[in-house]
Parts: structure tokens; C-alpha cells; sequence
């Protein structure tokens, strides 16, 4: 029963917390900007605002359209409950696969990608060739970068990695640095950040995600915003626990998932300040010079499975 409270409760949590990420984000990089900014609640006013208005549906909308965000949302969800938040002692054969993991991601940026595409619009129609392209380079060193790490422990369940991956920081500390490195490169092309895409911008030559969901609104437009939010939160997640996994519990006692719980809101706004510190100071590559990092990623990746067998 134990278990099945804290799987519960780290299912909500993503959900929950992932716009205050997104929020925190924002804040820091206004801060670096020398701008006050918006709250680090206003992603959640957002959110609200956007349930209470009404919808305005193109008439060339199939199902794709109206279905995409409840799926999109719900992939998000789902990878919720695989991602070790704050213990290690929910791993068993049914949860925790990374490939799983990886699949059910690209679900959602599948239908996301056709959801652009399905009104005919001509930004929905580019950002879409743009999320494929970015996704199709992507995956190869988001996978191999997370294969470097089970092979070094041994295991592909995420929980078990996160567990085993902490005594090897010590004796194995290239392959998982440079697992990392690749990770991060990743993280930020799949979650839309700088400097793959921005995502505060409308303009033609630069939005890819915001352009397969310009044509959203209302109730919609809420819930592609907020996997986006919830998939942000994941990656942050995934890298802190997997990559630096130092205070972890291990068991399910209250304390202990308390007091893991406190060291990675700690690490959470370690990776938001430094994503905004990233997107603070450096411009969004062109369409074309993508690829060379994301293949410099998957170099990277290779590199760290080399170094850990």
C-alpha cells in the first residue's frame, strides 16, 4: 500500500509542479535580463484563464485536431509515474523502461506533429517538418545517452539505474559525464528551449513548437501547454535523478522520501537557473546548423558508451 501511495503521489507530482518549473524558468531569466518579470505563478494563471475561454475550431479539423491535446497531455502523464522523483524502491519489472519511456514521449510528439499538420495551416504545416526533423536527430542520443547508463549498471528500469548509478559517480565518473552532456543537448532540443527553438516567440522564421499549436485555443490550447510544462519537468527530472542521483531514498519511510524530496526541488532550480542562464546568453541557431549538434550529442553519447564497457 506503501507503494502504491508514493507511485500515486509522484503521478500528481509532475503534473502539479511543472508550470511553477516553467514559471522559475522565466523568472531567472528575467532576473538575468534586468527586467522584474511575471510571477513564478503566472504559467498557473495562464493555465486557468485558458480553461474559462471558448474554442474556435477550424472547419477543415479532423478528429487528429481535437483528440492531439488530450492525448499529447495524457503521454505526459503517463510517463509521470516512470521517472524516479524521490525514491528507488518502486522499481519491479512493469515500470521504470527507459525505452518505454522514450516511445511513449515520441506518441506524443507524433500526434503533435499531425495535429499541425491536420488544418492545412501553412505555420502549422512548417513547424511540424521542423519538430519531425529536430525529433528524428534527437532520439538517437537521448537513447544512446541513456543506454551508456545501463550499461553501466547493468539494467535498463530507470528506478534501478537511478539506484546504482550513485556508487558509480565515484569510479565511473567520464562515461556518466559525458552521458550527460549529451543528455542535456537533448533535453533542450526536446523540450523546445534555446537554442533549438524559442519558446516566447511568434515569429515565422524562428517558432517550431509554438507554430504546430498556433491554431489551438480555449480548453485545448490549456492542455498543449501544459504537457509542455509537464514534459519540461520530466526532462529536469530524468537528468537530475539519473545523472546525479545524491539523495535519493532508497526505502519507502516518510522521512527519508521528505527529505529526497527537499534535494531535488533543490536540484530543479539548479537546472531551470541554468537553462535560463543558457537561454540568457546565447542566440537560437538556424533551422540548418541544428543537426550539427544534435549529431555532436550523439557523438558524445557514443563516446560515453566507449568509455563504459
Amino acid at each position: 500500500m506503501n507503494s502504491f501511495f508514493i507511485l500515486a503521489l509522484q503521478w500528481l507530482c509532475i503534473p502539479l509542479l511543472s508550470p511553477l518549473c516553467i514559471g522559475l524558468t522565466r523568472s531567472v531569466k528575467a532576473r538575468l535580463q534586468n527586467r522584474k518579470g511575471a510571477s513564478v505563478i503566472q504559467p498557473y494563471k495562464d493555465i486557468w484563464k485558458l480553461f474559462q475561454k471558448d474554442e474556435v475550431i477550424s472547419r477543415d479539423a479532423s478528429w487528429i485536431f481535437r483528440c492531439a491535446p488530450y492525448i499529447v497531455f495524457a503521454t505526459t502523464l503517463m510517463v509521470s509515474a516512470y521517472v524516479p522523483l524521490v525514491t528507488t524502491a518502486l522499481a519491479n519489472s512493469f515500470t521504470g523502461d527507459f525505452l518505454v519511456v522514450i516511445y511513449m514521449l515520441m506518441l506524443g510528439t507524433f500526434f503533435l506533429a499531425l495535429a499541425g499538420l491536420d488544418v492545412g495551416s501553412p505555420f502549422g504545416g512548417f513547424g511540424s517538418s521542423r519538430e519531425m526533423m529536430v525529433a528524428a536527430l534527437t532520439e538517437g542520443g537521448l537513447v544512446v545517452s541513456l543506454f551508456a547508463l545501463a550499461f553501466l549498471s547493468h539494467t535498463t528500469n530507470l528506478f534501478e539505474i537511478s539506484a546504482k548509478v550513485g556508487e558509480l559517480l565515484v569510479s565511473h565518473p567520464a562515461p556518466i559525464l559525458f552521458a550527460f552532456i549529451s543528455f542535456f543537448i537533448c533535453l533542450l532540443a526536446e523540450t523546445s528551449r534555446y537554442p533549438f527553438d524559442n519558446p516566447s516567440t511568434h515569429l515565422e522564421l524562428t517558432m517550431i513548437h509554438e507554430a504546430m499549436i498556433l491554431e489551438y485555443s480555449g480548453k485545448r490550447l490549456a492542455l498543449m501547454e501544459w504537457a509542455a510544462a509537464n514534459k519540461y519537468l520530466f526532462f529536469i527530472v530524468l537528468g537530475a535523478q539519473l545523472f546525479f542521483p545524491f539523495g535519493m531514498a532508497h526505502t519507502l519511510n516518510f522521512g527519508d522520501i521528505i527529505f529526497s524530496f527537499g534535494i531535488l526541488v533543490i536540484k530543479i532550480f539548479a537546472f531551470c537557473a541554468c537553462i535560463a542562464v543558457i537561454e540568457s546568453s546565447i542566440a537560437k541557431l538556424r533551422i540548418f546548423r541544428l543537426p550539427d549538434l544534435l549529431f555532436t550529442a550523439f557523438i558524445i553519447s557514443i563516446v560515453a558508451i566507449g568509455l563504459s564497457l
